[in-house]
C-alpha cells in the first residue's frame, strides 16, 4: 500500500484542478521560438488590436490587463490599461503590470522592442497568421496559453466551419481578377502570401499582384493599368467608402471601371487576423459574384 501511495497522489493531481502537477505549459508561436509558462496565463498583454480580438474571442479576455490604442473589439476592451500603439510600445508600463505573457504582432512592432521585453525576462509570443487556417491556430495557441483551451478549441472550430461553407459555394466559381488597394498615397497592395488573399481565393477570385515578393508593397498606377482588374476592392482606415476609390474613374478602360466593380470592405471586417475576417469575406464573396453577373454574354 505505500509503495503505491505516491503514484495514487500523481493520478489525483492530474484529476483535481486545484493540484498543480504537470502545469508547465509550452508552445511554438508563429516564427518558431517556444514559449514556456509555468502555468497557465493570468495576465496577458497585446500588442496589436487584432490580437486583443483574438484574446477575447479565445475565451480568455477576462485575463488581458494591457493593451495597444486601436483596441476596440469587442467593447469592453476598450477598458483595457493602454500601453502605447503597436509601433510604440512603452516599455515601461508593460513591465509595471507584471504579464504572465506577452503576445506581440511580427509585421507590425519593431523587433528591437520584442527583444528589450524579453531581456526583461518577460515570456513573448509572436503571433503572425498568413492564412485563415493560422487564425484558427492562433485561437487554438492563445486558449493554451491561456488555460481557456475548451471556449478557444469551440471558437476555431466554428470559424472553420464558416470558411468551409463559404469555399464550398463560392471557392469553384470562375475567378475574378482582383487588385486590392490598402492605400492610395503611396499606392499599395498585398502579395500572395497575405492573409487578404486567402481571402480573396477563398471567394474564388485571383490576386493580381500574387507573384510580388515584398507582403504589402509599394506599386505604381502603371501597373495596375497593365494587370486590368475586373474588380479593384478597398479597404482605407475606417467604416466609410475611401473617395479615393472612385479616382479610379479616370481610367475608364480598366475592366473594373468599366463593370462598375469598385468595391468597398471595412478594414475591421478583412484587414484584422480575427474571426470577424469571415465577415468581410460574406461580403466579399457577394462583389465578386456581382462583378461575374455584370459580364458581357
Amino acid at each position: 500500500m505505500t509503495s503505491r501511495f505516491p503514484a495514487l497522489l500523481l493520478a489525483l493531481a492530474l484529476l483535481i484542478p486545484g493540484i498543480p502537477a504537470h502545469a508547465q505549459i509550452t508552445v511554438t508561436d508563429d516564427v518558431g521560438q517556444s514559449v514556456t509558462l509555468r502555468t497557465p496565463a493570468r495576465r496577458i498583454v497585446s500588442l496589436a488590436p487584432h490580437v486583443t480580438e483574438l484574446v477575447y474571442a479565445a475565451g480568455a479576455g477576462h485575463t488581458l490587463v494591457g493593451a495597444v490604442d486601436y483596441s476596440d473589439y469587442p467593447a469592453e476592451a476598450r477598458s483595457v490599461k493602454r500601453i502605447g500603439s503597436y509601433v510604440r510600445i512603452d516599455l515601461e508600463a508593460i513591465a509595471a503590470l507584471k504579464p504572465d505573457v506577452v503576445i506581440g504582432w511580427r509585421s507590425g512592432n519593431p523587433a528591437t522592442q520584442l527583444e528589450r521585453l524579453r531581456a526583461l525576462g518577460l515570456p513573448v509570443y509572436i503571433n503572425e497568421p498568413r492564412s485563415l487556417d493560422a487564425v484558427a491556430h492562433s485561437l487554438r495557441q492563445i486558449g493554451i496559453l491561456a488555460g481557456t483551451q475548451s471556449a478557444a478549441n469551440a471558437a476555431a472550430e466554428a470559424f472553420i466551419a464558416h470558411r468551409n461553407r463559404l469555399r464550398e459555394d463560392y471557392g469553384s466559381r470562375a475567378p475574378v481578377p482582383v487588385f486590392y488597394q490598402i492605400w492610395n498615397q503611396p499606392l499599395m497592395t498585398i502579395n500572395g502570401h497575405h492573409l487578404i488573399s486567402d481571402v480573396i481565393r477563398l471567394c474564388g477570385g485571383h490576386n493580381v499582384f500574387n507573384a510580388l515578393d515584398v507582403l504589402a508593397p509599394k506599386i505604381g498606377i502603371e501597373a495596375v493599368l497593365a494587370a486590368n482588374p475586373e474588380a479593384i476592392v478597398a479597404s482605407g482606415m475606417g467604416e466609410s467608402r475611401p473617395e479615393w476609390l472612385d479616382a479610379w474613374r479616370k481610367w475608364p478602360t480598366l475592366n473594373a471601371v468599366q463593370r462598375g466593380n469598385l468595391f468597398f470592405v471595412p478594414p475591421d471586417l478583412i484587414q484584422r487576423h480575427t474571426p470577424r475576417i469571415l465577415d468581410g469575406a460574406d461580403l466579399l464573396c457577394h462583389q465578386l459574384d456581382s462583378a461575374r453577373a455584370k459580364r458581357p454574354s
